[in-house]
């Protein structure tokens, strides 16, 4: 898309937002947090394009919004869900939003541990990530029997390692197929334990942008590490899913990758599903990969509050800042009317944004103006509610996580 192209469609969108905003009967809050339906469903119809058959499991920390989560689930291609936290998962559990939620990361929430092993169906239905027998230990801590068998799978570090060095998420402390079979035997020696998958996440080629125009040189050192990355994963995978079946040892499930990764990731045998959640609402940490071209599908709006000058417009609120290393980046962007910019001073405050370029001139107070967060599902942690669009009207108003009381 041409620059020219593209702030003609940005444009196009700032129309569509307003003219829903306009059509509603009540006024609306702001921050007002918008969903659009038509990008959101055909992010996810271009997902399950790119899995080419394997089923994709919705990572849950990248939507954060129960009702999105139902309707996606709801796609043919889209299975389970990766969480999280265990709260989160058993609170989608107890809700019915999905029947099959494997958690992302280990947890030592003794409270939630004591809820699942209290529970034969929430067993049943949610796994447990582990990379070390103290995982084990603490849901032991909290059990008088093992009557209730909890599933639990194992994390494998993704990293590449190369020249002593290691590139990628500081994960799992295993790497080496020896490790992780031992840690799979001593597993299945622990009576009320189940082992039932692992995940191998190659963030360092899922999560990181490779096709960026203003860093063409960064880009294409990113793309080396990535193709040795999966090169090498490819052949360690095999490794250990050949020493686990050699064992005896069978998995149900094997997830990798993520929204950046989906056709590498695919492409290896050994993985059984893939998860993604960032490209159902493409925040701008995922505007250039060479791998996809999504539609941006989240958006909020904050009111022109002041004319501090005729050439400056600023709105009211705005410092929703991403997690992650500090950078630009990781500020929001603002997006509709194309052509507006975040000043260096100020950037993005908690209370005000002074916005500059040229559609600045042309704002009223009470105009609205569009931002994009840089990551996906860490925007509902600030709202209760999120609109739906579709075409040019709000459809519906749905509740975030907050909005139903929860904060994982």
């Amino acid at each position: 898309m041409t620059s020219h192209a593209g702030s003609l469609e940005r444009n196009r969108l700032w129309a569509r937002l307003n003219d829903a905003v306009k059509a509603h009967e009540e006024p609306l809050a702001t921050p007002l947090m918008v969903i659009d339906l038509d990008a959101f469903d055909a992010n996810a119809d271009d997902l399950v394009r790119r899995a080419g058959g394997t089923p994709i499991r919705v990572a849950s920390k990248s939507v954060r919004v129960p009702a999105l989560l139902r309707r996606v689930l709801a796609r043919d291609g889209f299975q389970g869900v990766l969480g999280f936290t265990l709260a989160e998962a058993l609170w989608l559990e107890e809700q019915g939003v999905t029947d099959d939620v494997v958690v992302a990361y280990p947890t030592v929430d003794r409270g939630a541990l004591a809820r699942l092993v209290a529970s034969p169906s929430a067993a049943a239905h949610i796994t447990l990530m582990v990379d070390d027998l103290a995982h084990l230990d603490v849901v032991d801590s909290v059990r008088a029997s093992h009557a209730v068998p909890v599933q639990v799978a194992i994390d494998v570090d993704a990293g590449l390692r190369m020249g002593g060095q290691h590139v990628g998420p500081k994960r799992s402390p295993l790497h080496d197929a020896d490790e992780v079979l031992q840690l799979a035997r001593d597993i299945e020696r622990r009576p009320g334990f189940r082992l039932v998958g692992a995940m191998t996440y190659e963030g360092q080629v899922a999560g990181v942008q490779d096709d960026v125009p203003s860093q063409r040189a960064r880009s294409a050192v990113v793309r080396r590490i990535k193709s040795l990355s999966m090169s090498q994963l490819a052949v360690r995978r095999r490794e250990v899913a050949d020493a686990l079946r050699s064992a005896g040892v069978e998995l149900e499930f094997w997830n990798a990758g993520g929204t950046g990764s989906v056709e590498a990731t695919t492409a290896d045998r050994v993985v059984t599903e893939v998860a993604a959640g960032s490209g159902l609402l493409t925040p701008t940490l995922f505007d250039h990969y060479q791998s996809f071209d999504a539609r941006p599908a989240a958006f909020f709006g904050l009111p022109v509050t002041r004319r501090p000058s005729p050439q400056v417009a600023t709105v009211h609120g705005g410092g929703l800042v991403a997690s992650g290393p500090i950078g630009k980046d990781r500020l929001p962007t603002p997006w509709a009317p194309a052509g507006l910019h975040l000043t260096g001073l100020e950037g993005a405050g908690e209370v005000q944004t002074p916005l500059t370029g040229h559609p600045a001139a042309l704002l009223a107070v009470g105009d609205l103006v569009w931002f994009r967060h840089a990551k996906a599902g860490e925007l509902f942690e600030h709202t209760n509610t999120v609109r739906l669009l579709s075409g040019a009207a709000f459809t519906d108003e749905v509740l975030t996580y907050r909005g139903h009381g929860l904060a994982f």
